[in-house]
């Protein structure tokens, strides 16, 4: 199979799809790799050592798409690449289309086959794409809380950890999955005082041994979130429904209420958000102040890290893109969890989830749905 690696092209924007190491093992399987131009500088993996794992280097994305079966990105593709996709192409990568109808009318349109990483699944649940990418936002995510907590970002100057007679800063985490328990890692590192917000029963019992009496666990209803939010210094947004828009968890009139400066980090962005005033921003603008509230809402908070996101990135779709890659659509047939994976299809939607968020009716190609 012909596969392509083209360079990002989202604002701030460095990982990669493939690092050289992941090239040389689909060339080994017999199959060939095409790499663009500069697509690899951002995670430190340069030209040299694509072309010394054997991948022949384009000179623009036009010459990446045209011809491959296979496209490998890290992000959502952009309109200038809509238009590149044919039905000849099997797309792998992010795509959280549930808030974004434009992109999914795009696909559509397109013909291609489209496989997002956040919905395939494993054996447990489990979603085994997203998670590297969750454990790095949500330790990123109380890194970003605690620096524009400080007076000349917009915060309210409290120091994260506090000092001998002066409190550190109160968390509240609103979801108790990957990205919550690595933020609550994170936080209790740093010394916070943290409180994790969850609506599973279980999941908040393996946090409470987890951690071992060191953060607070609450049952998630409405007087909670908002007796903890109220209360927080900084309310860190990780709720995740697989495939649907983010459940809007914390609304505007609740912002007034909360202490000027305080922090609000959505990592739920790339799904629409939990706070009803969350807008995507980037790293190079990152903040926006609603009701004297900063909001930290990056829509690719892992794209700080580029070189540790697309190895732990690269390392957990590697079997994925070997499969697509020796079998093509037929590794849909054979895998059902990588089926799950699959958001459009020949112009439909086939996730059930994201079908609803955009108000269609999915299609089931391979009866994974049934």
């Amino acid at each position: 199979m012909r596969i392509g690696v083209p360079r990002e092209i989202k604002p701030d924007e460095h990982r990669v799809g493939l690092s050289p190491g992941a090239v040389r093992e689909l060339i080994a399987h017999g199959h060939v790799v095409v790499v663009q131009a500069g697509a690899g500088e951002g995670s430190g993996f340069p030209d040299a050592a694509y072309a010394a794992a054997g991948a022949r280097m384009a000179a623009d994305a036009e010459d990446v798409f045209r011809g491959a079966q296979l496209i490998i990105k890290v992000k959502e593709p952009q309109a200038v690449e809509w238009a590149r996709l044919t039905p000849d192409h099997i797309l792998f990568t992010y795509l959280h289309l549930a808030p974004d109808p434009a992109q999914a009318a795009g696909l559509q349109d397109s013909g291609c086959t489209a496989i997002a990483y956040e919905t395939v699944t494993d054996a447990q649940g489990g979603l085994p794409l997203l998670a590297p990418m969750s454990e790095i936002a949500g330790r990123l995510s109380v890194l970003a809380a605690a620096q524009h907590l400080q007076k000349h970002n917009g915060g309210m100057g409290l120091l994260f950890p506090g000092v001998a007679g002066s409190p550190p800063a109160r968390v509240t985490i609103l979801g108790g999955g990957m990205v919550g328990t690595n933020a609550a890692r994170m936080a209790v590192g740093l010394g916070a005082q943290v409180t994790v917000v969850e609506r599973s029963i279980p999941r908040l019992r393996v946090l409470d041994d987890l951690f071992a009496g060191r953060i607070r666990t609450r049952y998630s209803s409405l007087d909670v979130v908002e007796a903890e939010i109220l209360a927080a210094d900084v309310v860190i947004g990780a709720v995740l429904a697989p495939g649907a828009a983010a459940p809007r968890l914390v609304r505007r009139e609740h912002l007034a209420r909360m202490t000027p400066g305080s922090v609000i980090v959505d990592v739920a962005i790339d799904q629409g958000g939990c706070f009803e005033t969350s807008r995507p921003t980037t790293h190079h603008e990152p903040t926006y102040i609603v009701d004297g509230v900063v909001h930290y809402c990056v829509a690719n908070m892992p794209g700080a890290v580029p070189r540790t996101a697309s190895e732990a990135l690269g390392n957990a779709t590697l079997p994925f893109v070997l499969k697509l890659a020796d079998h093509g659509l037929e590794a849909l047939a054979s895998d059902p969890h990588l089926a799950r994976g699959l958001n459009v299809h020949k112009g439909h939607l086939t996730h059930p989830a994201v079908a609803k968020a955009l108000e269609q009716e999915p299609a089931d190609p391979f009866g994974v749905w049934a």
